[in-house]
């Protein structure tokens, strides 16, 4: 992981672009999805038999793109390229881009719908594959969030997993208090964990749920791997100067 989370911080100093925080919050996630979880080929991500991940906090693509392409969705050297002129990297992850991307996000609230869609059509054709979706604690304050809750209750969707990454970078406009009971109340199986150990993601991820949709909790740190980031607002669209980004390479562990 200490070299995942170096390749973030590179590709955001070379690109003057990236959240940084925010996509160091979800790397433990995402890495446990693509090692351990989701049913998906590098050489053939459109594969129909495939899982499906969408990403609906997309400002955190850069979380995303280490990972796919340590995976080999695509190479290293494209990931160079991040948010430079040409580049399929932007900001935030494009479908019809990049490899592996399954949805455009970036506007917040609109994934976990999407991914909502994906389940219930998997479910009409009767296909196995699982849908799983992240989304933000700031973004479950959009109406879009809960309406996907409750329509993928409704249609006992138990092949969709909404992954919650509970960094609390919301809690200073609006607390949402106890996201499990919230869940649980839409008709959700609910299961709170440490987002940051991946054990315990691997376990839950592979929890079954029949009849229901399950949530995670998933409590994470913001800026999670780099002290002087971790919980710090004012790192939440910083790119670091050459001297910030000498001492926060110091800083990267390997928690």
């Amino acid at each position: 992981m200490k070299k995942l989370r170096k390749e973030i911080l590179e590709k955001a100093f070379e690109s003057k672009e990236g959240h940084i925080p925010s996509s160091l919050s979800i790397l433990d996630l995402l890495w446990v999805l693509y090692s351990k979880i989701l049913n998906v080929n590098p050489k053939k991500p459109t594969d129909p038999d495939r899982d499906f991940f969408v990403l609906s906090k997309g400002h955190a693509a850069l979380g995303l793109y280490v990972v796919l392409a340590e995976k080999g969705f695509f190479t290293k050297e494209e990931l160079k390229n991040f948010c430079h002129y040409n580049s399929f990297l932007g900001g935030h992850p494009n479908r019809n881009k990049v490899p592996g991307v399954e949805a455009s996000t970036g506007s917040l609230g609109h994934g976990f719908p999407i991914a909502v869609g994906i389940a219930m059509g998997l479910k009409i054709q009767k296909k196995k594959q699982r849908v799983f979706v992240i989304v933000g604690d700031g973004e479950s304050n959009e109406g879009t969030v809960w309406e996907s809750a409750l329509l993928a209750s409704h249609h006992k969707l138990d092949n969709l997993c909404c992954i919650v990454d509970h960094n609390h970078s919301t809690d200073r406009a609006l607390d949402l208090k106890d996201l499990e009971n919230k869940f649980r109340s839409f008709g959700w199986m609910c299961i709170t964990i440490d987002g940051h150990n991946q054990k315990e993601i691997e376990k839950t991820l592979k929890t079954k749920h029949s009849g229901v949709p399950l949530a995670v909790i998933a409590n994470t740190i913001k800026g999670f791997g780099i002290r002087s980031l971790e919980n710090n607002p004012a790192w939440h669209h910083k790119s670091p100067s050459k001297e910030e980004f000498e001492l926060l390479l110091k800083e990267v562990s390997s928690l």
